[in-house]
C-alpha cells in the first residue's frame, strides 16, 4: 500500500483509536485490511471492523462489518468506487471521513452514491459496543475524550478499578473526617459544660482541626484546662 501524508496518516491512526474504544470484545479493529472484492482486485480500508471469531466454514478472518475511509488526497469519487466493490463483496456498511470539508459520510447502494451523516449524530450498529459521535470522527481534537467516555461506558475493567480504588479511599477520607467531626465537637461541648470561655475564633480553630493525634490531645486537657489558650498550647 502506498504511505499516507499528513493529514490522512494522522487521522488514519486517530480513528483506529476512536473506533476501537467503541466496539467490543467480539469484534477486531484494524488499518489497511486487505480484503479480496474479485479474483482480480483487492482493496485495504484505512480502518476496518470485522468479527473476532474465524470463520466456522474456511477457518479464516471472516469479511469487515464496518469500514471507514479517509479521503484526503484521494478523491471522493475514487473513495465512491472503493466503497462499491467493498458493499458488493458483502460489507455491510462503509463510511468515508471527508478530512479537507469536515464531514462524514456513508455509502448508500440503493443510490449508489454517499450520503452525508449529521455531524450532531451517532453511529449505532451490532458492531459497535458504544455509539459513536460522528462529530469525533470529523474533529480529531474530540478524540480523547470520546475514547475515555466509551472506555468508561464500556466498563474497561482497569477504568473500574481505578474507580473503585477512588470509592474505597473517599470512604476512608470520610470516616476519618467523620471522627475527627466528633473529638473536634466533643471538645466544644466539654468545655461549654464546664464553663471555659470560648471566643467564636477559638470555636472555629477547634471545629476546624483534622489531626486526630492532636484532637486526642485536645481532648484530654478538655477535662481539667482553665482556658482555650491552655487547650491550644503545644507545650
Amino acid at each position: 500500500m502506498p504511505p499516507a501524508d499528513p493529514p490522512h496518516g494522522e487521522r488514519q491512526v486517530q480513528l483506529s483509536a476512536l473506533i476501537e474504544a467503541h466496539t467490543g470484545p467480539e469484534f477486531k479493529v484494524a488499518s489497511d485490511l486487505l480484503t479480496r472484492t474479485s479474483k482480480r482486485d483487492d482493496v485495504a480500508p484505512d480502518v476496518s471492523v470485522y468479527p473476532a471469531a474465524r470463520d466456522p466454514v474456511t477457518g479464516r478472518r471472516q469479511l469487515e462489518q464496518l469500514v471507514f475511509e479517509v479521503v484526503s488526497t484521494q478523491s471522493l469519487g475514487e473513495a465512491g468506487r472503493k466503497a462499491a466493490k467493498l458493499a458488493a463483496r458483502g460489507v455491510r456498511r462503509v463510511f468515508a471521513i471527508d478530512v479537507e470539508r469536515a464531514r462524514a459520510l456513508e455509502w448508500s447502494t440503493a443510490l449508489a452514491t454517499w450520503s452525508m451523516l449529521d455531524a450532531a449524530g451517532h453511529i449505532a450498529d451490532p458492531a459497535l459496543a458504544v455509539p459513536l459521535p460522528i462529530e469525533t470522527l470529523i474533529h480529531s481534537a474530540r478524540t480523547d475524550d470520546a475514547v475515555a467516555r466509551a472506555l468508561v461506558a464500556k466498563r474497561n475493567p482497569v477504568i473500574e478499578a481505578i474507580r473503585a480504588e477512588d470509592r474505597a479511599e473517599s470512604r476512608t477520607k470520610g470516616k476519618a473526617e467523620g471522627r475527627a467531626d466528633g473529638l473536634a465537637e466533643a471538645i466544644v461541648a466539654m468545655l461549654a459544660v464546664r464553663g471555659v470561655p470560648t471566643s467564636p475564633a477559638e470555636r472555629d480553630r477547634i471545629l476546624g482541626e483534622r489531626d486526630p493525634a492532636r484532637l486526642g490531645r485536645w481532648i484530654a486537657r478538655a477535662i481539667g484546662c482553665t482556658s482555650v489558650a491552655e487547650l491550644l498550647s503545644e507545650t
